[in-house]
């Protein structure tokens, strides 16, 4: 590669956050490539900046104080550079944003909360957690079956989208009721009411983000924060991503409401012109062969269609437009 090209290259990756050091890199002292022995060729590691205040659930945090900086800085360096990750939950909340946005409207909950959702899974409907916590919103059972939810070998509505929204913003509001701040509700989802209530009355503060924590969840409100940062706007941190590259929401044009119990769900997913596979895709909360159904509860079962089993990627809209280049 000459040094006009490198130069070139060096230029566009600027626009990726790593324009600090063009002037040097393109300077006349630049050798070539082939001059380099391979030992010195080196990645370019930039940290990236870290915001004075970050704005969450109409709220303005700022992060003048040096614990709380530093704390942020740490989950900012950690989303930049977790490029697999981070790269997958921007391509999955093009999806999943889209269905969960209007329920945290519907229900009165801030929609800065999605990013809760967003460090929880990492996006994932199918996610567990090796404690047992599971779905999107990682309710453990017990937490899951208060808010509302089935939870049982066969049906498991903690890995339904849209219920476990509904619950997770049951939880949401109950906290807000006892403290009266966003950030502490938060931190509450992470280390439970009893466990925050009890800290913050033998701490004497009024807000998480002044307490003495463990570290997971002193660390899990600035990764809330952070994720949001980034997931904002991701190409100031070096994510780049085209509209093709994102995954699309197509909602299902068939839903099936049923109150019967489904003996073979194989033959019902036929029936249907879907495989099982498909038909388990679409509804992740089915976790057997059959659907149990003896109490007569109403089910909703969507029916992926042909648009959505094979999108056109030309045709996927950017639910944020920062999100991509074209």
């Amino acid at each position: 590669m000459n040094r006009t090209t490198l130069c070139k290259s060096l230029q566009c990756a600027s626009w990726i956050g790593i324009g600090m050091i063009i002037t040097l890199l393109c300077s006349s002292q630049l050798p070539t490539q082939h001059e380099l022995p391979q030992s010195k060729v080196a990645a370019l590691a930039v940290s990236p900046e870290t915001p004075s205040e970050v704005h969450f659930a109409d709220e303005i945090i700022k992060l003048d104080r040096a614990d709380l900086r530093e704390r942020m800085d740490r989950e900012i360096t950690a989303f930049t550079y977790s490029h697999t990750l981070t790269m997958l939950m921007i391509k999955r909340a093009n999806r999943y944003f889209p269905m969960v946005e209007p329920i945290l409207k519907e229900c009165g909950i801030p929609d800065d909360l999605k990013y809760l959702m967003v460090i929880e899974s990492n996006l994932s409907p199918t996610a567990k957690s090796p404690a047992g916590a599971a779905g999107m919103w990682q309710f453990i059972q017990s937490t899951g079956r208060k808010y509302g939810l089935e939870v049982n070998t066969n049906i498991d509505e903690r890995y339904n989208i849209e219920k476990a929204t509904r619950a997770a913003c049951a939880y949401l509001k109950e906290s807000y009721e006892m403290y009266g701040d966003w950030m502490t509700v938060a931190a509450s989802y992470n280390a439970g009411q009893n466990g925050i209530s009890n800290r913050l009355e033998q701490q004497g503060v009024d807000k998480a983000m002044d307490l003495w924590l463990v570290e997971e969840t002193s660390r899990y409100m600035f990764r809330i924060l952070a994720a949001k940062t980034v997931l904002s706007d991701p190409k100031p941190y070096g994510f780049v991503l085209k509209r093709s590259q994102l995954y699309p929401y197509i909602a299902p044009k068939k839903i099936v409401t049923t109150t019967l119990q489904i003996d073979d769900l194989t033959a019902f997913a036929k029936e249907h012109g879907v495989t099982i596979a498909q038909l388990k895709e679409e509804n992740p909360w089915l976790r057997e062969y059959t659907m149990n159904n003896k109490s007569g509860r109403t089910y909703h079962i969507r029916i992926p269609d042909a648009e959505a089993l094979h999108y056109d990627p030309q045709k996927t809209k950017a639910h944020n437009p920062r999100w991509v280049i074209d």
